[in-house]
Order: structure tokens, then C-alpha cells, then sequence
């Protein structure tokens, strides 16, 4: 399987470690996308005429995709986009329901009005791109609106991993989305209204419980996309 890269223009005179960054950055958000499905291959000759620029800063980035998760490098085969078993991804999202709901704990008693402010504001932001079935917008906005929660709690290693869980198994995220937009569920986007009250209440049992359902429900849309599949 072959890269799908479009076309990048790499400005004149750019250093090498910053042309990796922007190799990264567009790979990232092909895998994001599922453009780059998982097990895809990232041959670093391909991309490096893709792109328009030598292998050594698309080695770089491929380095840099290994160490966030997004890919795996085996040993005289290259690097693979990253892809999960069924267990595995069922695992994740086990230790994602752990940390969140720590996390959720540790931020309700100090979330601020001027979080409660970002949070909703990144809630219509998710409604306005279901509405326009923008999968990925809609991702984003929820990563922003669940991170200034889990960031008032003041644990940036819990913060950090609970990022490092979202970026892995982003383009399953995306699985389990599209399929609730197009289906109209509304387990996708229900609880973030209903998390932003519990928060302005300062109602720790509602905020934990709908935190559970929230990544249990996650659970459920991609486990059925991935056993229809």
C-alpha cells in the first residue's frame, strides 16, 4: 500500500528541522483524515517526492510519527501508519475511562468561568460542524472543550497521556464519529451540554457519571464499525 500525500510546496531557505515539522504535520493530517488508512506504508522516497524535499526531513518526520504513536517501525521493512486489533482498541478505550474520569474528578472542584467559557464556546464550535458533518472539526472541538476540563485539574503528566490515548486512536475516533453522524446519534454530541451544566453546578457525581458514558459510548459506536467491518 502506497501513500496518498498530495502535493506540498516547501518554501525556499526553510531549515530542515522546520520542513520536518511540516512533513509531520501533513502526514498527521492525512492519518487523521483516513487518507492514510492503518497499515499503510510510509515510504520515505515516495513521500520525499511528494512533498518536494530530500529524505532526510521525512525521515525526521516518520521518527516523529513512531514516537506519537501515529506509526510503527519495523526493522528492514520501513514504518506502517499504526493499526490496532479489535482488543487492543477495546483496551484503549478501557484506560481512556480510567484516566478521564480522574481527570474529569481532579477538574471539576477547579474549573473557572473562564474555562466554562472556552468549553462552550468549543461546544458550539461541535455542533456546528456535526451539523455540517465535518468528522474531523467535530473531533477537535471536543478534544478542546474535554482538554481545558482535564487541564483546570492541575495534572499535566494525566493530561499529557490522556492526549497521547486521543492522538493514537484518532483515526478509529473517526471511525466511530462518522458513523454517528451519519446515523444521528446523538451519544456523540449529547454529553457535551450536559457536561459543561454538571461543571457550572460544580455537580461532581453528574460530571463523573456522564464522563463514563461519554468514552462508553465511544466505545460502543467504533466496536460496532470495526465487527461490521
Amino acid at each position: 500500500m502506497t501513500t496518498t500525500t498530495h502535493a506540498v510546496a516547501i518554501p525556499a531557505g526553510v531549515g530542515p528541522t522546520l520542513v520536518a515539522d511540516q512533513v509531520y504535520e501533513v502526514l498527521a493530517s492525512r492519518i487523521f483524515t483516513g487518507e492514510l488508512p492503518a497499515g499503510a506504508r510510509l515510504r520515505v522516497r515516495d513521500i520525499a517526492e511528494q512533498v518536494g524535499t530530500s529524505v532526510t526531513p521525512v525521515r525526521e518526520a516518520v521518527r516523529l510519527l513512531v514516537e506519537n504513536g501515529l506509526a510503527v517501525s519495523h526493522p528492514h521493512r520501513g514504518a506502517r501508519v499504526r493499526e490496532f486489533t479489535v482488543r487492543e482498541l477495546i483496551a484503549v478505550y478501557d484506560v481512556r475511562a480510567v484516566l478521564e474520569v480522574e481527570a474529569t474528578r481532579l477538574g471539576v472542584p477547579r474549573v473557572t468561568e473562564s474555562d466554562l467559557a472556552v468549553m462552550r464556546e468549543a461546544c458550539d464550535r461541535m455542533f456546528r460542524a456535526v451539523v455540517h458533518e465535518d468528522v474531523n472539526e467535530a473531533l477537535e472541538a471536543d478534544e478542546v472543550l474535554l482538554r481545558q476540563l482535564y487541564l483546570a485539574g492541575g495534572n499535566d503528566v494525566l493530561v499529557r497521556t490522556v492526549d497521547s490515548l486521543w492522538t493514537q486512536c484518532r483515526p478509529y475516533k473517526v471511525i466511530g464519529a462518522r458513523a454517528a453522524i451519519r446515523s444521528r446519534d446523538a451519544s456523540l454530541w449529547e454529553p457535551q451540554p450536559a457536561l459543561i451544566g454538571a461543571l457550572a453546578e460544580r455537580d461532581l457525581d453528574a460530571a463523573l457519571a456522564i464522563t463514563r458514558r461519554s468514552v462508553a459510548s465511544a466505545r460502543r459506536r467504533l466496536e460496532n464499525q470495526l465487527v461490521t467491518h
